[in-house]
């Protein structure tokens, strides 16, 4: 069992690791990885210019089972919110706002795919 929540982990990471040098390319700057706030965590806080972007990151190995970002319900984007409104007040932010979701699939070369505005 451990093992199997190992590898969960492993991939989750390496699909944030990916999602984060997708980003840099495309300009952004990663303000946060990983941020917490009770029972939610962003994956990624990105900023573009004055622009701040909330990202939820869903890693898969293959595609056999559906796309990653289908697995991303009502309840997540939930905690997302809520964890995003307590980053806005604690930064003070006073910009426009966007909520992401970026797709990996762990392919040889991996497969991303960025959906802007996905809650919208």
């Amino acid at each position: 069992m451990a093992s199997q929540i190992s590898k969960h982990l492993h991939t989750g990471r390496l699909g944030e690791n990916h999602a984060a040098a997708y980003l840099r390319g495309q300009g952004y700057t990663i303000l946060r990885q990983n941020y917490r706030y009770k029972r939610a965590e962003i994956d990624l806080i990105a900023q573009k210019d004055k622009l701040l972007v909330f990202v939820e990151v869903k890693t898969r190995a293959t595609n056999r089972y559906g796309y990653p970002e289908e697995a991303v319900n009502d309840r997540k984007e939930a905690l997302l919110l809520g964890a995003a409104e307590e980053f806005i007040l604690q930064e003070e932010w006073q910009h426009e706002v966007r909520f992401d979701i970026i797709s990996v699939t762990l392919t040889s070369p991996p497969e991303i795919h960025h959906i802007e505005d996905a809650f919208y």
